[in-house]
């Protein structure tokens, strides 16, 4: 499909500069046959020319429609959809760093000291 887009618009701008040199030698045979004043020419292609960047504009605006379209349908992550998941990202980056950051409770595993100086209980004796 690309290279259909790719053809199209160099079709596109193709016609444009081929009809630039078109007009000129058209409305230069204009002015030689006397159907065109000389002074009005250049003004004329002026015209003609403007019409032909809107042209392409135009197709221009089409064919970024149609990729657009096409991409969309194809699942391709938009760039807005790409910097908001970059955010996403940076954002838990940032919360996982702070985690390691945070000092941990370190389980003391030696066991607990043993008392040896009191007696040992005797029956219901209470301490």
């Amino acid at each position: 499909m690309s290279d259909l887009f790719k053809k199209a618009f160099s079709l596109g701008l193709g016609l444009t500069v081929v009809s630039k040199e078109k007009i000129e030698k058209t409305v230069d045979d204009l002015v030689e046959r006397g159907k065109l004043a000389p002074g009005e020419s250049k003004a004329f292609v002026e015209r003609l020319l403007e019409r032909g960047e809107e042209e392409q504009g135009q197709l221009k605006r089409v064919i970024q429609e149609q990729v657009k379209r096409v991409l969309q349908e194809a699942g391709v992550a938009s760039e807005s959809d790409v910097t908001s998941l970059e955010q996403r990202v940076a954002v838990l980056e940032k919360k996982l760093a702070e985690l390691h950051q945070t000092p941990q409770l370190q389980v003391d595993e030696t066991p607990a000291p043993v008392v040896e100086d009191s007696p040992p209980l005797k029956g219901n004796e209470i301490e």
